[in-house]
């Protein structure tokens, strides 16, 4: 599983022409899941970015929870996280999973980021896309459960 955990001070995602999900302060997250990936793993990835310290206290050090802040989410599938551009210039997309798959993990990491946060919204799985942000900083960190 791969998130991409962007610091904004807003974003949005439409869905032709139409603004599906909005947020003010919070994390912008792109999801990408493997056909390996569980409900075990999706909650050792939200625990990290859930607990992550990326939001500046009162002295300008990153010291400061997503709930600290009392932040939004807005979370957005993105299958293209693995795409495998070794070969070629075209990339492969057979690391990602599955559509059933993938989209069952992702409606899972839907309902536990609502236990922990007031305010999650979301994009529209399978769906083309437009994401719009304002990163805060700019600040992007990476997570990949391989490497957790």
């Amino acid at each position: 599983m791969k998130f991409i955990i962007q610091r904004v001070s807003r974003a949005a995602v439409s869905v032709r022409d139409e603004t599906i999900g909005s947020i003010g302060r919070g994390f912008l997250v792109l999801i990408g899941i493997s056909q390996e990936d569980t409900q075990a793993v999706a909650d050792k990835m939200l625990r990290k970015m859930l607990n992550l310290r990326i939001f500046e206290d009162e002295n300008g050090k990153t010291n400061l929870s997503l709930k600290d802040v009392s932040g939004s989410l807005l979370l957005v599938s993105q299958f293209t996280l693995y795409a495998d551009c070794r070969r070629g210039n075209r990339p492969s997309f057979t690391k990602a999973g599955t559509p059933e798959h993938a989209n069952a993990i992702y409606e899972y990491i839907l309902t536990e980021c609502r236990k922990e946060c007031p305010n999650v919204q979301h994009g529209v799985f399978g769906a083309h896309m437009e994401v719009s942000l304002t990163n805060d900083g700019p600040f992007t960190v990476i997570l990949n459960s391989e490497e957790l």
